[in-house]
């Protein structure tokens, strides 16, 4: 799942609105931020498998320090410790490590079975909705679709120039979804890590719209 979790960020505005757009992304994000510099320390591995599940050519061999459910877990309460600690701000701790591990329950409904519940665990589960093209678009479409639109109910964002970042925001995830979809596989690995690092540029685009004066966003 890629843009069903930026959904679920844009959804959490609702339960804490003192929280930046940023943060949320950040949350929602945050062990597919890890995992890159896990796969480029050599700590995690992939391969390109074409024909692997409809809608990747992933074959996720072992992510188990950024994936599996117990270490998603402790990811999770770690970040809200950290920002418990920075913020102050108790129930937005527990919104944004639960927001982290809803990527979990989100990847749980899309992957094929290959997310470990433990790191020391060969076990593994996954409901595999990626073996479904048009399933995974509709629901992860949805999702995401929700999220803008209740995101933009309680941001009363009024500066024209913010609505413009946040729109050209929400246009450029979809656009980078659709080419996810139907784009080329990646040659190796190591693309994919960048790629995946990338993603730091979305989490500062959301930090700049929550920081505009002149909207209700703090």
């Amino acid at each position: 799942m890629f843009i069903g979790h930026f959904g679920a960020g844009f959804a959490a505005k609702s339960v804490d609105k003192k929280i930046s757009l940023g943060t949320l992304f950040l949350a929602s994000q945050f062990i597919d931020l890890l995992w890159p510099i896990l796969l480029l320390l050599g700590l995690e591995s992939v391969k390109i498998e074409s024909g692997n599940t409809a809608v990747t050519p992933l074959n996720f061999i072992s992510y188990p320090i950024s994936h599996s459910m117990f270490s998603v877990i402790i990811w999770g309460i770690l970040f809200g410790i950290v920002y418990y600690l920075i913020k102050k701000n108790p129930r937005g701790s527990i919104l944004l490590g639960v927001l982290i591990f809803s990527h979990w329950l989100l990847d749980l409904l899309t992957h094929r079975p290959d997310l470990q519940l433990f790191p020391w665990s060969n076990y593994k589960v996954g409901l595999g909705l990626w073996n479904s093209f048009a399933g995974t678009v509709v629901i992860e479409s949805l999702i995401f679709i929700l999220g803008v639109l209740i995101f933009y109910k309680v941001s009363k964002l009024q500066s024209k120039s913010k609505k413009i970042l946040f729109w050209s925001l929400v246009i450029f995830l979809a656009a980078i979804y659709v080419m996810h979809l139907y784009g080329p596989p990646p040659p190796s690995a190591e693309p994919i890590a960048f790629v995946g690092l990338a993603q730091w540029l979305l989490i500062a685009w959301a930090y700049w719209i929550d920081r505009s004066p002149k909207s209700h966003l703090r």
